[in-house]
């Protein structure tokens, strides 16, 4: 447990001030029902008398430590994983301050309830634990209305949006309506770990409709009950939104969160120049990897330009990180073209080549030639299965990104092991119900040689007498200090080169060890530390590349740690 109050002195977590602010306009219970500004218990006689609290609170006043002890108490008297993330989004509904500093103490405990792998809980229970409202809802039938629903936030300035529409929700598929849990707890992170101050977030969720049968029988569903939009209505659609925000939120940052295949990689191309925007599912998710593959690399002495990398899924995820690594071995000084050859991208039809015609928007960039790896089939001679891919190309390095449980199996991860001394293993894949292999049978399979990060949370690892910690190669890793970065710089762009600075960054904080009993990322309790040198990362590259103000190395850093909100209650100025 990592606390707020034990943070060394210098820390980015500051706890000697106390905000000074004048009275808020709202009072009595008007005041305890707006969570931004709610202190609960805290409140001190004197901002009890002057805001018409006393006889609304029990008469004790409370420190914010006093209330977390009791906060924690409630959420661990919760019976089940969902009832803890339930509590916790009705805290953050109370009083927010509260709720980020309890998340603060108990970073590596409540990060995996708040988001993966319990969010998508949250996503399938979601109209039936729909408490209170958070976040806009832009429905397609109220399409000639965005920028008036816009009007209708809760917070008139918002430097970070994230948008999802519920169609890839992490590894279960069309959700709906329940999509907007993830822009939820995404936002949540990056107010925790990036310091985003959490009044100027805003989740939305587009609802185009669903496809998920379920969920259109289920009476309680809360979404618009229609099939999903598709084809020119579904991009004009998407078109109407972005330049509402472009009108009413200029200079916002907005994330693309679990879009379809079909829909994520269009969206970011048709946007990323028009305005501050990415998407996380293919940026966020090649810089965590490729900042992990880099920390790999570097336990065994092994430069990445010398890698052979197989991708087992080839949706957004998967090309997002051949993008991300085929990035670094260029900036590494490798020929694009080489650097193109040395990554071999497989879906449920098999590796992709020059020969398939169902080659989707990212995909192309990667095709092997048939020529080249055809006498590699061997049970169905048109395409060439994934156990195949790895015995010809004799990989270094394999990723699953498919959501296809239990993918790496024994057989294929021997095969793999037998060309290699370390091999690096990645199941990424999340919830943990879909990841393509288990850390533990990884490691057995490779008599404890393998080197392994996961996509969701898995426990240590026992190998020969030692206990081997399993890094979680999420995204949380990235996209808040991308956010940071971007806030504090004044950026105007995001570019896959702040990416390529965030993961280096990352890896460069990295423990550099050769010991198997040391994870190959950082803890999760040091995240928002680390978001600190990611942001100067990012920011830096943002000035280098013209899309941001510049500013000294030492500035920038001052006006990172300065944009970073702490969870602490003001002193009401006059009370």
């Amino acid at each position: 447990m990592t606390s707020m109050a034990s943070l060394p002195v210098g820390s980015v977590l500051p706890l000697s001030t106390r905000r000074l602010s004048p009275l808020p306009d709202l009072r009595g219970s008007k005041l305890l029902e707006t969570p931004c500004l709610n202190k609960g218990t805290a409140f001190t006689d004197g901002e009890r008398t002057a805001l018409g609290l006393h006889g609304l609170l029990p008469p004790q006043v409370e420190s914010l430590d006093q209330q977390v002890v009791r906060a924690y108490e409630a959420y661990r008297r919760k019976a089940d994983d969902l009832e803890r993330h339930i509590y916790l989004r009705a805290l953050q509904d109370t009083n927010e301050t509260l709720f980020y500093r309890l998340l603060l103490d108990h970073t590596e405990e409540m990060t995996p309830v708040v988001y993966t792998p319990v969010v998508a809980l949250g996503c399938q229970e979601f109209s039936h634990i729909y408490r209170r409202p958070r976040g806009l809802f832009v429905p397609y039938p109220l399409r000639d209305s965005i920028r008036e629903l816009l009007r209708h936030r809760p917070h008139p300035d918002v430097d970070v949006v994230v948008v999802t529409d519920g169609e890839r929700i992490l590894g279960i598929g069309d959700q709906g309506a329940g999509g907007l849990a993830i822009p939820i707890g995404k936002l949540s992170l990056y107010t925790l770990i990036g310091g985003i101050k959490p009044d100027r977030t805003l989740p939305i969720l587009l609802d185009v409709g669903t496809n998920n049968a379920e969920r259109l029988r289920d009476p309680e569903y809360l979404g618009w009950r229609h099939e999903r939009i598709t084809g020119d209505d579904y991009d004009e659609f998407v078109d109407r939104f972005v330049l509402a925000v472009r009108q009413e939120l200029p200079g916002t940052l907005v994330q693309w969160e679990d879009f379809g295949v079909a829909h994520a990689r269009p969206i970011l191309d048709r946007y990323r120049d028009k305005f501050l925007t990415f998407n996380d599912d293919i940026q966020g998710t090649g810089s965590v990897a490729l900042a992990a593959v880099l920390a790999a690399l570097r336990r065994i002495g092994a430069p990445l330009a010398d890698q052979r990398i197989v991708i087992f899924g080839a949706g957004s995820g998967g090309t997002g990180v051949a993008d991300m690594l085929k990035g670094a071995m260029v900036a590494d000084g490798l020929d694009e073209t080489a650097a193109r050859r040395r990554f071999y991208l497989v879906n449920h039809g098999g590796l992709l080549t020059e020969r398939r015609t169902d080659v989707r928007a990212g995909q192309s960039t990667f095709l092997q030639p048939w020529e080249e790896v055809g006498g590699w089939a061997k049970e169905d001679p048109s395409r060439v299965q994934l156990m195949e891919v790895v015995r010809g190309a004799r990989p270094t390095i394999l990723i699953g990104l498919s959501t296809v449980a239990g993918a790496f199996d024994e057989p294929l991860v021997r095969e793999m092991s037998r060309a290699n001394e370390r091999p690096i293993i990645f199941p990424l894949s999340n919830p943990t119900q879909r990841s393509e292999a288990a850390p533990a049978d990884l490691l057995a399979w490779t008599d404890g040689r393998a080197l392994v990060a996961t996509g969701s949370p898995f426990a240590p690892v026992e190998v020969k007498g030692r206990v081997v910690p399993i890094a979680q190669c999420n995204n949380v890793y990235i996209f808040p200090a991308v956010g940071l970065g971007v806030v504090a710089s004044e950026a105007r762009r995001v570019t896959d080169g702040m990416f390529l600075a965030a993961a280096r960054a990352l890896a460069a904080v990295a423990p550099a060890t050769d010991d198997p009993t040391v994870p190959l990322l950082p803890p999760v309790g040091r995240l928002r530390e680390i978001a600190v040198e990611l942001a100067v990362a990012v920011g830096l590259e943002a000035q280098r590349t013209g899309h941001a103000p510049h500013r000294s190395p030492d500035e920038l850093r001052r006006r990172v740690a300065g944009t970073q909100w702490v969870p602490e209650y003001p002193v009401y100025a006059g009370a």
